[in-house]
C-alpha cells in the first residue's frame, strides 16, 4: 500500500468585475403577473393559504401521527374537480389509499396514484402525467439513487426538496409534501428545509378530542397565523365554519370556576370555555396543573390574585382546562382565566351571558387587547349580553354595539368586586 496525496482541485479564476450584461430593475419597472389560484372546496384550506393554492408553489404540512395529514390531502385530492393530481404514497400501499378513499365516501377520475420512494421515478411519473397538484407522503420516505445515505437523512431530504421545486418552479405544479415532526414538534431533517418550501403549515390537536387545527406559521403568498378547523369524523375530516358554537358547553344550570374568554386565532374571533377547580390541597406542596395554557402564566396569575385581590391561595391545589383540547397563548384571556379561578375559589357562578377579553399585569391592571370590535361583535353574535375589558380599550372601539353592554375597568380587583 502506498500512501498518495490527492490532488487539491484548482482554484476558479477571479471574476474581473465591471462592463454591462447584468439588467438591473426598479420596481415601478416591473408588472408582475398574479396567477390564478387554484380555488379548492375545502373553505379552510383556502384560508389558511391566503385564497386558495398558488400554481408552482412548494407546501410542507408537518403533524404529529395519526393527527390527519394524509387525510386532509387525500380529501383535497378526491374533492378537487378541476385539473389532474398525482399522489405519491411511499408509506402506504395503494390498497390501502384505496380502502382509506372507501371509508371517507369520496373518488375523483382525475386523482392518480403511484407508491414509490426514488425521485427519479417520481419525476417521470410527474412529467408524463403533468398533473396541476402533487402530493408526496412523505419527504422523509423519498430518496436518489446518486446520494450514498439513507432515506429520511439530511442529504437526501434536502437534494430531493429542491428537485421538487425546480419542478415545481418549471411546470407550474403545486407540491404538497408531508414531514414527519420529531419529539420535540418541529418537523424531521434539516431547518433549512422550511426556508426552502414557500409554505409551511402545521396539523395540530389532541388526538383524544375531536378536533385538528391547521396552522399557517409561513406563507410568501398571503398572511402567516392563518388557521383552519376541522373535525375528525367517521368520513374524514369535517371543515368548521362556526368553531364558538362548538367549543362552548350548553349548560342548563349555573356552575362555579367556568368563564367564556374572546380570543383571535390569527385573524378569526373565537369564544373558547375557561373551567378551573380551586381546592384545598391535602399535601404540604399545592398542585398547579393546566391543559392548553402556559402552566408559567398561570402561576403569575395565581400571583397577582394572592397579592392584589386577597385571595389565599397558597394552600390550594388549582386545575385549569381550556375545553376541546385547544392550546391557547393569547394573553386576552389572562381575565377569563382570572375569573374562573375566582369563581371556583369562592364557589360562585359567573353569568353564563357574560365574556371577558383583557390582559392582565403583574400590579392587577388590565391591559388593552388588539381587535377588540372584532372580540365583542363575535360574543354579540353568539348571544352574550355583558362583555367586560380593559378601560384603556375604549378609546379604540368606534363601533355602536346595541345587543351587548360594555362594562370596562382597570384593575382585576375592581371588577371581581362587582361581579361578587
Amino acid at each position: 500500500m502506498e500512501e498518495v496525496v490527492a490532488d487539491k482541485p484548482k482554484a476558479i479564476p477571479s471574476v474581473k468585475y465591471g462592463g454591462e450584461g447584468i439588467e438591473i430593475f426598479t420596481l415601478d419597472g416591473l408588472n408582475p403577473e398574479i396567477p390564478d389560484r387554484i380555488i379548492t372546496p375545502d373553505e379552510e384550506l383556502n384560508r389558511v393559504l391566503g385564497g386558495g393554492i398558488v400554481p408552482g408553489s412548494v407546501m410542507l404540512l408537518g403533524g404529529e401521527p395519526g393527527i390527519g395529514k394524509s387525510t386532509i390531502l387525500l380529501q383535497l385530492a378526491l374533492e378537487n374537480k378541476h385539473g389532474k393530481i398525482l399522489y405519491v404514497s411511499g408509506e402506504e400501499s395503494l390498497n390501502q389509499i384505496k380502502l382509506r378513499a372507501n371509508r371517507v365516501g369520496l373518488t375523483n377520475p382525475n386523482c392518480f396514484l403511484i407508491s414509490e420512494t426514488t425521485i427519479e421515478k417520481i419525476m417521470q411519473a410527474a412529467a408524463q402525467l403533468e398533473p396541476d397538484i402533487m402530493v408526496i407522503d412523505s419527504i422523509q420516505t423519498v430518496s436518489s439513487d446518486e446520494i450514498e445515505s439513507t432515506p429520511g437523512s439530511v442529504p437526501q431530504i434536502r437534494d430531493c426538496t429542491s428537485e421538487f421545486i425546480r419542478f415545481a418552479k418549471s411546470s407550474g405544479t403545486a407540491i404538497f409534501l408531508i414531514g414527519h415532526i420529531t419529539k420535540e414538534g418541529y418537523i424531521a431533517g434539516p431547518k433549512i428545509l422550511e426556508h426552502m418550501v414557500d409554505v409551511v403549515l402545521y396539523f395540530e390537536g389532541d388526538r383524544h378530542y375531536n378536533y385538528r387545527i391547521l396552522r399557517g406559521m409561513k406563507n410568501r403568498f398571503g398572511a402567516v397565523a392563518e388557521i383552519g378547523i376541522y373535525e375528525m369524523g367517521d368520513k374524514g375530516l369535517i371543515p368548521v365554519k362556526n368553531p364558538s358554537e362548538i367549543l362552548l358547553t350548553v349548560r342548563t344550570e349555573m356552575l362555579s370556576g367556568i368563564s367564556i374568554a374572546a380570543t383571535l386565532e390569527g385573524i378569526r374571533p373565537m369564544l373558547i370555555e375557561i373551567q378551573a377547580l380551586v381546592s384545598p390541597s391535602p399535601y404540604s406542596t399545592p398542585q398547579r396543573t393546566a391543559t392548553g395554557f402556559d402552566s408559567k402564566r398561570l402561576s403569575m396569575l395565581l400571583a397577582v390574585l394572592e397579592k392584589r385581590c386577597g385571595f389565599k391561595l397558597n394552600m390550594y391545589d388549582v386545575f385549569l382546562n381550556i375545553a376541546g383540547g385547544l392550546r391557547v397563548e393569547d394573553p386576552a384571556i389572562d381575565l377569563a382565566v382570572i375569573t374562573a379561578l375566582a369563581s371556583s375559589y369562592n364557589d360562585i357562578a359567573m353569568p353564563s351571558d357574560a365574556c371577558f377579553a383583557g390582559e392582565v399585569g403583574l400590579s392587577g391592571e388590565i391591559r388593552p387587547v388588539n381587535r377588540i370590535e372584532t372580540r365583542i361583535g363575535e360574543a354579540e353574535k353568539l348571544g352574550f349580553k355583558h362583555f367586560y375589558l380593559s378601560t384603556y380599550n375604549e378609546k379604540s372601539i368606534s363601533k355602536k354595539f346595541k345587543g351587548i353592554q360594555l362594562h370596562f375597568f382597570e384593575t382585576v380587583n375592581k371588577m371581581l368586586f362587582e361581579l361578587q
